[in-house]
């Protein structure tokens, strides 16, 4: 049973970027810069007939490529943060391409996201770390912007049942711009 996501790849110059960050917060379990990705869709743990669907209907998305900005640092939780991010500067080709994997896996039988779509790049999953240094990290990174980079396709990724995530494998990646 494959545990399945969709998601946008990080460049790997950005990627770079965000790893130099790595750092300064006790508790902190940082990600790894190969898995850093943008979660368009979690699809969780199906049966391989339901993947073998959902990556047929992935297979027939028609969008166009178009440009990405990661902006900011900020953290899940609230007061108990669990998780350190980098946002994602308001995208509506972004948002588009969320949708459209919502549909396909509703239209497919799956209930709905509960959550609401918040783009982003795990930075770290944080565990018994002071909301102070969390605050200080964020103030530290409040700046962060990374160059633009184009998004010419999104991909359909597994992972292994693991605490944090991760290691993530590309099963398929579909290229944006084909049909136009």
């Amino acid at each position: 049973m494959p545990r399945l996501f969709t998601g946008v790849e990080i460049p790997t110059d950005v990627a770079f970027e965000l790893e130099l960050m790595k750092g300064g917060i006790w508790g902190a379990r940082w990600i790894d810069r190969d898995s850093y990705h943008i979660t368009l869709r979690f699809i969780g743990d199906i049966d391989d007939g339901l993947a073998r669907e959902i990556a047929a209907e992935l297979d027939a998305v028609s969008a166009k490529p178009f440009t990405l900005r990661l902006k900011g640092i900020d953290a899940f939780g609230g007061n108990k943060p669990h998780s350190l991010y980098a946002g994602v500067a308001e995208s509506p080709e972004l948002r588009r391409l969320q949708s459209t994997h919502e549909r396909i896996c509703q239209m497919l039988g799956m209930p709905p996201e509960q959550r609401k779509f918040t783009p982003h790049v795990t930075l770290a999953r944080l565990r018994d770390t002071t909301l102070d240094h969390v605050h200080r990290f964020i103030a530290a990174h409040s700046l962060f912007a990374s160059r633009f980079f184009e998004v010419d396709r999104f991909v359909l990724f597994s992972s292994r049942p693991s605490r944090g995530g991760g290691p993530y494998a590309v099963e398929e990646a579909y290229a944006l711009g084909a049909a136009f």
